[in-house]
């Protein structure tokens, strides 16, 4: 049965040992298994109390889950005291540290990298940035109520707050975003209350549901039935891969040659003011998350008692859903174009270095697209250290672009114009190999 059969666990003698095909045989959600730092635990039962969910962990099971642990974790030595009642054994003494197509050099460097980094005080936050920042969002949100209290409800004034509630709501999208990945504040407890005034009080949505699907999308980023963003509900075909195994399947939920075109209709548009709300309150409602519930609903009202006053309860509903219209084509676009023309495949096990990069595309710097996407131009650097507060990306970013160069691994950056309108070309030649694939296979 191999050398893990007769498990003693910890403290009942001398740790078993495991080999890499016994680890892998763990990897299902009734069963699961994971090794960190060549230590191997039993995370079957800590899964479902898991606080980024419990397919964040099915998705490194029965794998070496180290370099996604340190990555997640802002204070490893705190979570070590979780991991240990888990602790079933090690790997054996002749057994890589690495498995399957992990490149033992790059993980060695990067964590080389990530303790340079961390030693230079790179994950340490400025308060003054984030305070400036979310002062100005309060102020633009201020500001467009007040137009409308004291110049009126016409065309011009609305549309005027319009575009300011909508530039509220974007940039609120991405301090909540940094909130989310413990960037801001030592202490996790005050990122749980800032992360759900934000998104809770501000935006009306659950942090929970939040974090639980944008965790996936870091841990496996563009990885088929691991990575929730690249999940079109059949609408859209993606990458090079899944449209010609649809096409010689003879699949056609829609007609995908044309997705580059009907994208403009449901992509955009749609993703925050149906999919994404629906969703969150759907999922926020059936867990019972009362807490997020709670928050969300102070949104709500709040919305009510400054709005209906001045447009009447249908007049408010359709100003907020123009809100939402206009943030969700912010929304999209930003976070699409580091990802959607970039590669998108099944599972291949790579290091975190390899599959971050294969996954994200950078877009230049500057004042303006700092702004615009929240710092999200510097994607590479933001999926690598989840943890590191944005302000400090482009101080990395020329180590990471060492260290990719070194490897022989592609390091992509953009203008914003050019990775905007990727975006449109790469779903249309997904769509083209989806109908050759249809046609001809």
């Amino acid at each position: 049965m191999g050398r893990g059969a007769e498990l003693t666990g910890p403290g009942a003698g001398s740790p078993a040992v495991f080999t890499w095909e016994e680890v892998q045989r763990h990897s299902h959600r009734g069963d699961q298994w994971l090794v960190i730092d060549r230590k191997v635990y039993n995370v079957t039962q800590w899964a479902k109390r898991h606080p980024g969910g419990f397919r964040l962990i099915q998705h490194y099971a029965g794998e070496d889950a180290t370099e996604a642990f340190t990555a997640f974790h802002r204070d490893v030595k705190f979570v070590q005291k979780f991991l240990k009642p888990l602790l079933i054994g090690e790997l054996a003494a002749d057994e890589p540290s690495q498995d399957n197509n992990k490149n033992a050099a790059v993980a060695a460097d990067f964590r080389a990298l990530l303790t340079q980094v961390q030693s230079e005080g790179m994950f340490e936050a400025q308060p003054w940035f984030f305070c400036l920042y979310l002062g100005h969002i309060l102020l633009l949100e201020v500001g467009a109520w007040l137009l409308l209290l004291l110049w009126g409800t016409g065309w011009g004034p609305t549309l005027l707050s319009i575009i300011l509630l909508t530039i509220v709501q974007a940039q609120a999208s991405w301090l909540q975003h940094d909130l989310g990945h413990l960037s801001v504040f030592k202490r996790s407890r005050w990122n749980h209350i800032g992360q759900r005034f934000i998104i809770g009080h501000l935006k009306g949505a659950s942090a929970m549901w939040w974090n639980h699907r944008h965790f996936q999308h870091h841990a496996k980023p563009n990885i088929f039935s691991k990575d929730p963003d690249i999940n079109m509900v059949k609408v859209l075909v993606v990458g090079t891969v899944q449209p010609v195994e649809y096409g010689i399947k003879k699949i056609k939920f829609m007609p995908y040659h044309h997705q580059h075109k009907y994208f403009f209709l449901v992509g955009p548009p749609l993703i925050i003011p149906i999919v994404f709300h629906i969703q969150a309150m759907y999922i926020t409602i059936t867990r019972k998350n009362w807490e997020d519930l709670a928050w969300a609903l102070t949104f709500y009202i709040r919305y009510l008692l400054c709005f209906v006053p001045l447009y009447g309860v249908l007049g408010s509903l359709a100003f907020i859903t123009f809100v939402r219209f206009l943030e969700s084509h912010w929304f999209v676009w930003v976070t699409q174009m580091n990802h959607l023309p970039m590669d998108i495949d099944h599972e291949k096990h790579q290091d975190w270095l390899s599959m971050q990069l294969q996954a994200t595309c950078n877009v230049e710097q500057s004042a303006f697209n700092d702004w615009f996407s929240g710092h999200l131009n510097f994607q590479i650097e933001h999926h690598l250290f989840p943890t590191m507060p944005r302000h400090n990306y482009h101080k990395v970013a020329p180590l990471v672009k060492a260290l990719c160069e070194k490897h022989g691994i592609v390091y992509q950056k953009k203008s914003l114009t050019t990775a905007i309108v990727d975006v449109f070309w790469s779903l249309k030649n997904s769509g083209e190999l989806w109908l050759d694939a249809y046609l001809h296979k």
